[in-house]
């Protein structure tokens, strides 16, 4: 259940991004400017997890999952009826704002009931719920932007998706006994202590901003920019860049093995060159399919360093997982708003180059800066 909830997620964070060029031609904005519904729904969602994280520690992690399913139906349906791009803009940031309390909580769930030495390939596992629901939500957001119903369709779908789930989760609530929903935690600050007052925490924390800023920021306008600079439909476009998530349900379905022939070290340092070396294939290409397999090698590069972090940060603070895993998504999707914001003014103004340059060079010095902290580490915390 908590997986079928992460695919709706997973689609809310990217559905978007193939509507930019709907948005922007409805509302009459540049895509720069329509990226907003982006960057506001990512800086409510990161800002959240400061909220998400610790109720769900004192709460019991599936009981606050399922009051933020009950938010997404409700804000969903109130982007659906948006008048104005303003708001729009609203309704978006009020949607992150519940969307923000399933993915980190579902991670901390699995952080409080797998033990360490299974949590990657695990997480894995419920990594494949979320990426389908990111390819899912790109496609949809190409399929809707070229349809009559426009990202209004779009948006009634997915409200109706966290209706069913809530739902259900619901139903499955009332079999669980509440000791296994409920997880009593400290106050909030000794919560924030045990993860801040940790210094390998904040080299987790900081790579996870660096991916967000340099990563998931500029994959926004990929299918934007595909339909610009080779004048193909936005529903080709995001078709072709939602492959990114299919290689990252290729890592999820092979993780076990590359965990063990790899180890962490070399999976976050491949993972990065894997990242860099897809997108200056894409920003020298002269044409569009190529955009199609290097969507899927990013996405695989993607996962083998970002699982890797993501296992981490369900380890910083097993006392107070729900806090950790929230500030971890708080700075991935605070990131994330940021990139979208750089990302945005860099397409508007540079094209191909601005966009994809500085992904190209800073992932790659990300991935080496981390491998050298996980050396540090413990031998079996380095891999």
């Amino acid at each position: 259940m908590l997986a079928v909830a992460a695919f709706l997620s997973g689609a809310a964070l990217r559905i978007c991004d193939g509507l930019i060029p709907r948005v922007a031609r409805d509302f009459g904005v540049s895509p720069g400017v329509a990226g907003r519904v982006v960057v506001t729904f990512s800086i409510a969602y990161g800002a959240m997890q400061l909220v998400f994280g610790p109720l769900g520690d004192r709460f019991g992690k599936v009981r606050v999952i399922t009051c933020a399913l009950v938010g997404g139906t409700f804000t969903a349906a109130i982007a659906a009826a948006s008048a104005s791009f303003d708001t729009l803009v609203v309704a978006r940031i009020g949607w992150g704002m519940a969307a923000g309390g399933i993915i980190p909580l579902s991670l901390a769930w699995v952080g409080d009931a797998v033990p360490y030495e299974r949590r990657q390939a695990t997480l894995a596992r419920l990594l494949t719920g979320i990426l389908s629901g990111m390819m899912a939500g790109q496609l949809a957001g190409g399929l809707f932007a070229d349809a009559g119903v426009g990202w209004r369709g779009a948006f009634v779908m997915m409200s109706a998706g966290y209706a069913v789930v809530a739902v259900l989760l619901l139903v499955r609530l009332r079999h669980v006994s509440a000791a296994a929903t409920a997880a009593p935690a400290g106050p909030w600050r000794s919560q924030l202590h045990a993860v801040l007052g940790n210094r390998w925490s904040w080299w987790v924390l900081g790579s996870a901003l660096t991916e967000g800023v340099f990563l998931l920021g500029p994959l926004a306008y990929l299918p934007a920019l595909l339909h610009e600079r080779f004048a193909i439909s936005v529903s080709a476009a995001s078709a072709m860049i939602a492959l990114y998530a299919v290689g990252g349900l290729v890592y999820a379905m092979t993780a076990r093995h590359f965990v063990a022939r790899w180890g962490e070290r070399r999976m976050v340092v491949r993972g990065c060159l894997i990242m860099a070396a897809g997108l200056l294939a894409l920003l020298g290409s002269p044409v569009a399919w190529t955009a199609a397999p290097v969507a899927l090698i990013v996405g695989f590069g993607t996962y083998l360093y970002h699982n890797t972090l993501q296992t981490h940060g369900t380890q910083m603070a097993p006392t107070a997982r729900g806090t950790g895993m929230g500030l971890f998504a708080f700075c991935l999707f605070g990131g994330a708003a940021l990139g979208t914001s750089w990302a945005g003014i860099a397409f508007d103004r540079g094209g191909a180059a601005a966009l994809l340059l500085p992904p190209i060079v800073v992932l790659p010095l990300a991935g080496w800066a981390f491998a050298r902290a996980l050396a540090r580490r413990a031998p079996h915390a380095a891999g």
